[in-house]
């Protein structure tokens, strides 16, 4: 089966295939491009002529569903959606931290990755499953509950990480397609996808204009 593959819980815009009879991938990764809505489309077009494959071709589909800013993981998991809808395939939804710790080597495990505002997402895994969380922290204020052997974590972040863990051996990683699939059950019925915001939108609503004094109350 042919799966595509989607991730935008980070600023790279994350697509790939990912042949699941062969194990054969095609990854396409446009780096901090924080544009995944005018980019994803077309980035998922010129990966399926890379693989010489058209949409109907595709038996389903896989997209990351954080953590991540609610602007930009809406983009990938609206996509995927709609991708599985018009084709009739179904949609898997997975934690994209999950699918970064499958990158990383064997042992006990920190996933962080930027969620502004001075904070990170994290959790951490013990031989790839994770024993806590998804949260939001700020960097310094993370407490991990179990020693860590590897991390994963932003250049631009990992000085601000609690002392004990600088010296622990550390990555840059996102999601890539085949550790995406590799996390999502797709023998599985699909699940509603859930996004992994883990707080609330950057977007607020206004607030109400106050009523003008000279406008008398009217009681219908």
């Amino acid at each position: 089966m042919l799966v595509l593959a989607i991730d935008t819980s980070t600023p790279d815009l994350v697509t790939g295939l990912v042949d699941t009879s062969t194990g054969r991938s095609w990854d396409r990764v446009i780096p901090g491009t924080r544009a995944h809505n005018e980019q994803l489309t077309p980035t998922v077009r010129a990966l399926l002529a890379d693989a010489a494959v058209t949409f109907p071709d595709l038996g389903a589909v896989v997209v990351g569903c954080g953590p991540g800013p609610f602007t930009g993981l809406r983009v990938g998991m609206a996509s995927a959606a709609a991708f599985g809808d018009a084709l009739g395939i179904p949609v898997h939804g997975v934690c994209s931290h999950d699918a970064i710790a499958r990158r990383l080597p064997a042992g006990r495990a920190l996933v962080a990755t930027d969620a502004r505002r001075r904070e990170i997402y994290w959790a951490t895994y013990a031989e790839g499953v994770r024993t806590a969380g998804p949260d939001v922290v700020k960097p310094a204020e993370l407490q991990v509950p179990h020693d860590v052997d590897v991390l994963s974590v932003p250049e631009h972040l990992a000085s601000q990480l609690p002392e004990a863990l600088h010296a622990v051996p550390h990555h840059d990683l996102v999601p890539d397609a085949a550790s995406l699939v590799a996390v999502a059950d797709l023998d599985a019925p699909p699940e509603p996808l859930v996004p992994l915001y883990l707080r609330r939108p950057d977007a607020k609503e206004p607030q109400p204009a106050p009523r003008s004094p000279a406008i008398p109350e009217v009681e219908l």
